[in-house]
C-alpha cells in the first residue's frame, strides 16, 4: 500500500528567503558542493558519537564511514549520499525545515539592511540554511534519509518554489543521499557544468579537501585493452595535518604540506603547530617561509592564511587572522564554531576572531625569538627577507612593540659584515651612555662616509646603520628601548663628553670658542636664510668642515621626499648648518669676515659650504647650476 505524501506549503516569509537564497545570495554558485559534504560531514561525525555509546546503531561497524558523490548524466542528477546518522521524518522537518522556524522575518529584515552580498552571505549562514543552497544550480531537490537504529525512511522533496512534499519511503539503508535535479550549464549565469568529473574534483579539492571521511565518486577508465571501465576515486586527500597531534607529523609532511599551499620549492623556516581549547576551539598550522614571494612589498600582496571550519575551505588570504606585517606568513586555521558561510566584514569585528589573531601574532613572534636565540644564522637569513614587513609592525601592531624590537636586527659601525640587535648594542654601549644612536640612509657606504658620523667613530659610540626606507618611520614612532631613547646622529643637538673620552676642551674653551664666531654665525644664518633656519657649531664634526642637521623633531630629507613620492603635500623644512670651528675652511672664513664683511667672494664661499654639506648627506642641490659655476670660478682664481 502505497505510503501518503504530505505537501506543505512554505510561509510567505520563508519563500522571500527562499528566493534570496537561490538567486541573490551566492555569488559563487560552486559552494552548494561544499555546504552538501559539509552536511555529510557532520552526519558522519554524530554517528561515529553516537556509536561510542550505543553501539547497534551501526550494523557493520564504523570502518567504512564514507561519503559518495554519484553522477547520472543521461537523468542529469548529482547525489550526495552518506552512511552516516539519517534523520526522521521531524528531523527532516526540524533541520531542513529551518528556514520555516521562527526568527524569519528577524532574518529577512537584517538582509534588507546589509549593504552587500558578503554580509548577506554570513547571515544566511547564521541561520542554518546552507543546504538551500542547493537549488541555485537544481530544479529540484530529493532527500532520502533514515535515522541510525530506526526501521523506516523519510522522502523529502521540493523544487524550491512555494512547498515542499513528505512521505514515508521504504528499503532505505542508514544515512541521507541528497539528489539534485541539475539546471542545464550556463556560463554567463554562473552555473558549470556540474556533472562533470574535472569540475567536480576541483571543487571537493577547493573546499573540501580535508574533510576526515573519504569522498568517493566512480570516474570512467580506459584499461589496457582499450576497454572503458568504471573505478571508485576517492577524490579527498584526509590530510588535514593541523588536526593530528605534533608527534605524529613527520618534517617531510609539514614540508610537503607547506609546499601544497605555498607553491614555494624550499622548505619553510620554521613550523607552527597549535591547538587551542575551551570556549573556542581552533588548530592552526602555520609556516615563515625561508624566502620572501617576489610581490611581498607590492600592494596586491596578501596574507598567506586560510580559513577553514570543521575542515571545510571558507576562504584564501584571510586578514582577520593575521596583521599585514606578517602577511608572509603561511598556513591554515580550522576553527570549530564558525558559520560556514562567515564574511570577511564579520570576522573582522569577531571578538573571538579577534582573540584568536592576538594568540596567533603572539606565537609567530615567539617562534621568531625563538629561532633567534637558537639558530642565529637562520634567523638572520630569516631577517634579510622578512625584517622590512616586520617592521611595518611597529607602526602599526603598539600592542607587541617590545616583542618586534627585540626582534628587531641591524647593521651597525661594530661590525662590518654581522648585523646586531638592539639587545646587544645595549649590551656594549659604553659606561655612562643612555641614549642609542642611529643614522639612516640609502646606503651603508653612504652613512659611514657621513660626516655626522665623524666624532662618533673618533670617540668609539657604535652606531646602527639603517638603510631601509621604512627605517626613516618606525624610529620616530618608537621612543625608546629597554628605557634607552633611539636618537638620530643627524638631528638635534650631540653632546658628546670630550672630557671623559681623554679631551682636553674645558667650559671655558668652550665659552671662547662661541665669542671668536659671535659675529660670522648670525651673518651666516642670514646669508643662508632661504636654505637653513640657523647656523651654529658643531660638536659632531672632527675632519668636515659642515654638515646639516634637523631640529630632533624634523621630518628628514628622505622622509619627506618618501611623502611627496605618495603624492602628499609637505611643507618645505629648513634645517641647520653645522660648522666645525677647527677647520681651515672655516676658521679662514671667520679671520676674512671679521676683516672685511661686505666682501662679494664671502656670500658665495658661504653657498659653496653649505652645497657642500648637502652633497655629503646625498642631499639634492637647490641649484646645481650655479653651484657648479661657483667652485668653478673659485678653484680657477686658486691656480
Amino acid at each position: 500500500m502505497p505510503s501518503s505524501v504530505e505537501t506543505l506549503e512554505f510561509q510567505a516569509e520563508t519563500r522571500q528567503l527562499l528566493r534570496l537564497v537561490i538567486h541573490s545570495i551566492y555569488s559563487n554558485k560552486d559552494i552548494f558542493l561544499r555546504e552538501l559534504i559539509s552536511n555529510a560531514s557532520d552526519a558522519l561525525d554524530k554517528l561515529r558519537l553516537a556509536s561510542l555509546t550505543d553501539a547497534s546503531l551501526t550494523e557493520n561497524g564504523t570502518a567504512d564511514l564514507h561519503i559518495s558523490l554519484e553522477v547520472d548524466r543521461d537523468a542529469r542528477t548529482l547525489t550526495v549520499r552518506d552512511n552516516g546518522i539519517g534523520m526522521t521524518r521531524d528531523d527532516l522537518v526540524e533541520l531542513i525545515g529551518t528556514i520555516a522556524k521562527s526568527g524569519t522575518a528577524a532574518l529577512l529584515e537584517k538582509i534588507k539592511e546589509s549593504k552587500d552580498a558578503a554580509t548577506t552571505e554570513s547571515l544566511i549562514g547564521q541561520f542554518g540554511v546552507g543546504f538551500y543552497s542547493a537549488f541555485m544550480v537544481a530544479d529540484k531537490v530529493t532527500v532520502h534519509t533514515r535515522r541510525a537504529g530506526t526501521d523506516s525512511g523519510t522522502q523529502w522533496e521540493s523544487d524550491g518554489e512555494g512547498s515542499y512534499t513528505i512521505q514515508a519511503a521504504d528499503d532505505l539503508p542508514v544515512g541521507t543521499s541528497v539528489t539534485l535535479h541539475l539546471k542545464p550549464a550556463d556560463s554567463e549565469d554562473g552555473l558549470a557544468d556540474y556533472l562533470s568529473e574535472s569540475k567536480i574534483r576541483q571543487i571537493v579539492k577547493r573546499y573540501s579537501d580535508f574533510i576526515r571521511w573519504p569522498i568517493r565518486m566512480a570516474t570512467d577508465r580506459t584499461d589496457a585493452d582499450g576497454e572503458a571501465t568504471s573505478a571508485l576515486d576517492t577524490l579527498n586527500s584526509m590530510k588535514a595535518l593541523w588536526a593530528r597531534p605534533r608527534s605524529e607529523v613527520t618534517e617531510d609532511e609539514y614540508n610537503e604540506f607547506y609546499q601544497q599551499i605555498s607553491h614555494d620549492w624550499l622548505p619553510p623556516a620554521d613550523t607552527i603547530h597549535m591547538r587551542a581549547e575551551g570556549t573556542f576551539e581552533y588548530e592552526a598550522l602555520l609556516f615563515i617561509p625561508e624566502q620572501a614571494p617576489f610581490d611581498l612589498y607590492s600592494r596586491e600582496s596578501k596574507s598567506g592564511v586560510q580559513l577553514y571550519v570543521k575542515r571545510v575551505f571558507i576562504m584564501d588570504d584571510c586578514e582577520a587572522l593575521m596583521p599585514n606585517y606578517l602577511r608572509f606568513v603561511k598556513g591554515v586555521v580550522d576553527a570549530h564554531d564558525l558559520s560556514l558561510n562567515v564574511s570577511r566584514e564579520l570576522l573582522q569585528h569577531d571578538r573571538q576572531i579577534q582573540g584568536v589573531r592576538r594568540r596567533l601574532v603572539k606565537k609567530v613572534l615567539g617562534a621568531l625569538k625563538d629561532m633567534q636565540a637558537k639558530d642565529a644564522e637562520r634567523y638572520t637569513k630569516v631577517w634579510a627577507q622578512f625584517g622590512r614587513a616586520l617592521k611595518e609592525g611597529l607602526l602599526e601592531d603598539t600592542d607587541n612593540t617590545e616583542a618586534l624590537l627585540e626582534l628587531v636586527s641591524a647593521a651597525s659601525t661594530h661590525d662590518q659584515e654581522k648585523t646586531t640587535t638592539l639587545r646587544e648594542y645595549v649590551e656594549r654601549m659604553k659606561e655612562g651612555q643612555d641614549t642609542i644612536y642611529y643614522l639612516t640612509g640609502e646606503t651603508r657606504a653612504m652613512v659611514e662616509n657621513s660626516p655626522h658620523m665623524e666624532a662618533f667613530a673618533a670617540k668609539g659610540y657604535e652606531v646602527l646603520i639603517l638603510t631601509d626606507p621604512i627605517d626613516e618611520v618606525w624610529v620616530d614612532q618608537v621612543p625608546a628601548f629597554d628605557g634607552h631613547r633611539l636618537q638620530s646622529i643627524a638631528k638635534g643637538q650631540v653632546d658628546l663628553d670630550d672630557t671623559a673620552d681623554g679631551g682636553t676642551e674645558t667650559e671655558a674653551d668652550k665659552a671662547q670658542r662661541e665669542q671668536d664666531f659671535a659675529a660670522l654665525l648670525p651673518w651666516l644664518t642670514t646669508t643662508l636664510s632661504d636654505h637653513v633656519k640657523q647656523v651654529r657649531l658643531s660638536s659632531r664634526l672632527t675632519t668636515s668642515a659642515a654638515c646639516i642637521v634637523g631640529d630632533a623633531h624634523d621630518v628628514t630629507p628622505t622622509l619627506e621626499k618618501m611623502y611627496r613620492a605618495m603624492g602628499q603635500q609637505m611643507p618645505t623644512v629648513k634645517r641647520i648648518l653645522e660648522l666645525n670651528p677647527t677647520h681651515p675652511l672655516i676658521t679662514a672664513l671667520r679671520t676674512a669676515h671679521h676683516a672685511d664683511a661686505e666682501a662679494p667672494a664671502l656670500k658665495e664661499i658661504a653657498e659653496l659650504i653649505y652645497g657642500s654639506a648637502l652633497l655629503a648627506e646625498g642631499g639634492d642641490l637647490p641649484d646645481p647650476a650655479r653651484f657648479t659655476r661657483l667652485l668653478t670660478d673659485h678653484l680657477t682664481r686658486t691656480l
